[in-house]
């Protein structure tokens, strides 16, 4: 395991996510959104994206994974923990971590259309449009990022670096 270097620091982060919020807030004036976390590596940017919205914010959590125990996806999708609550006829915007091949996103976005909400945005703070393999489209985009492995801010190693304040990457 190498040294982790600053990618994203926290001043950055913070200000891109209020640029995010400040978006939504106003494209989505006056209607209550729901927010469709996917766990775990996105709970601190939904919840420092939610805190930053003025108006109604629902929170839903959902866990799916591509990936084993290692650094690259498996390609086989599962569900590992679905929504409490029905979606049916919500303005909906689902909140990721970071965007890789899409193959996850794209699986769970048909999956979430099935429950019929009135509206399903997508919102990714890291976009790695290099190792992308399914279209997906993304309505909000916090960075794009080189291909590298990046942990902190949620994401992680086996586990590990979730709760570095910012985003760096594994040399």
């Amino acid at each position: 395991m190498g040294e982790i270097k600053t990618l994203i620091d926290e001043e950055k982060l913070s200000k891109r996510i209020s640029e995010i919020a400040g978006q939504i807030e106003k494209e989505y004036a006056g209607k209550e959104i729901t927010f469709i976390c996917i766990l775990k590596g996105s709970v601190f940017f939904t919840v420092d994206l939610a805190k930053k919205i003025n108006g109604d914010v629902k929170l839903e959590f959902i866990r799916v994974s591509s990936y084993n125990d290692g650094t690259e996806s498996s390609g086989e999708i599962k569900m590992k923990l679905d929504l409490k609550d029905s979606i049916k006829d919500k303005d909906v915007i689902v909140v990721e971590d970071i965007i890789d091949t899409g193959k996850t996103l794209s699986y769970l976005i048909e999956y979430l259309k099935m429950k019929k909400p009135n509206t399903i945005r997508l919102c990714t703070l890291l976009d790695k449009p290099d190792r992308r393999v399914e279209k997906v489209k993304v309505d909000y985009i916090g960075f794009q990022i080189p291909d590298k492995f990046v942990v902190g801010y949620g994401l992680d190693f086996d586990e590990k670096y979730r709760n570095l304040p910012y985003i760096g990457y594994i040399e």
